[in-house]
């Protein structure tokens, strides 16, 4: 018996408690329809829309925006908090064109009956004219600049140079900006113990003023064959250069060995007449007594050419 009771006295509670929440909501809406449906007067920031533009000029991207003054009701006032406000400017009639800038000046009646409805009421517009600073457009093709540290496993490496997907890429925009940009570099690209074919994709590096580019291509692809490679080493003659007239010399060794690294494919292919060793008379100092080697013709097909001996030994003989 005393637990029905309780139970009828805690739902009796429970219902008055659910009518008091009620009420109170209620209460709430009804205050906040109160208060938005009140006229306020305050300041917004309005960003500018631009709309009929003609093709043959671009606006420069000023940070222009207007402050504008208004005397709404809360129900306007919380639409323009939940979106960013704009105001719409038709460079095919709102605009005077001048030299070098389009000039927008509009009275507060003009832009209250063109952009706000009856229920808004404009009082002021700051800055009450706007200069929109205009190039003519400029195309123009700029070659790619691949920024990569790649290094490959033991063993492998690539014949070519990396291939650019594009290699090139054409910027649309001010003249003033376009006729500045040489060229445009990739991100960082880092890899390595590459092994197998790369097919990779990397960003560009835009300007810092991109709004006013266009670009055809922001991403690059690049590609490289990669190879399984081997080291091969071949006696190499050496040819001594600018000795004077007057002067006869015996050099030793008369050949040396020159290493070098070659794609499986191409070990068959490398000559030794593919190379060509000098030694310049005219570099040695003071009492020198040897001459330096130097790799003067190296086949493209090869890598990382070098010679063994730093030194050619030499006597004067007349």
């Amino acid at each position: 018996m005393k637990r029905i009771k309780s139970k009828i006295s805690t739902s009796i509670k429970s219902k008055r408690i659910n009518v008091f929440l009620i009420f109170l909501l209620f209460s709430f809406i009804i205050l906040i329809f109160s208060k938005l449906s009140k006229d306020y007067t305050n300041t917004v920031t309005f960003e500018i829309e631009k709309v009929n533009i003609p093709e043959e000029d671009v606006i420069l991207s000023d940070s222009i925006r207007l402050n504008i003054t208004l005397k709404t009701h809360g129900f306007k006032w919380l639409n323009y908090y939940l979106e960013k406000p704009k105001v719409v400017i038709d460079f095919s009639k709102d605009v005077t064109k001048r030299e070098s800038f389009y000039l927008w000046s509009k009275s507060k009646a003009y832009l209250n009956n063109t952009q706000f409805d009856k229920q808004i009421e404009l009082l002021n517009i700051s800055p009450d004219t706007l200069v929109f600073r205009y190039d003519v457009n400029m195309l123009k093709k700029v070659p790619v600049k691949l920024n990569a540290n790649i290094s490959f496993s033991a063993g492998y490496n690539s014949n070519n140079p990396v291939v650019l997907e594009p290699d090139s890429v054409v910027v649309i925009g001010p003249h003033v900006l376009v006729s500045d940009i040489k060229f445009l570099e990739t991100d960082d690209f880092e890899i390595h113990d590459v092994r197998t074919d790369l097919k990779e994709t990397v960003n560009l590096k835009l300007p810092e003023n991109k709004a006013d580019l266009k670009f055809s291509n922001t991403v690059i692809g690049l590609t490289s064959k990669v190879e399984k490679f081997t080291e091969g080493t071949l006696k190499i003659p050496v040819r001594v250069i600018n000795i004077p007239d007057n002067v006869n010399i015996n050099y030793f060794p008369k050949e040396v060995n020159v290493s070098y690294y070659v794609s499986l494919s191409n070990f068959n292919e490398v000559r030794s007449n593919n190379f060509k060793v000098i030694c310049d008379y005219e570099d040695i100092k003071g009492n020198q007594s040897f001459l330096v080697p130097k790799l003067e013709t190296i086949p493209e097909i090869v890598k990382n050419a070098k010679i063994r001996q730093q030194q050619i030994e030499f006597i004067i003989t007349k």
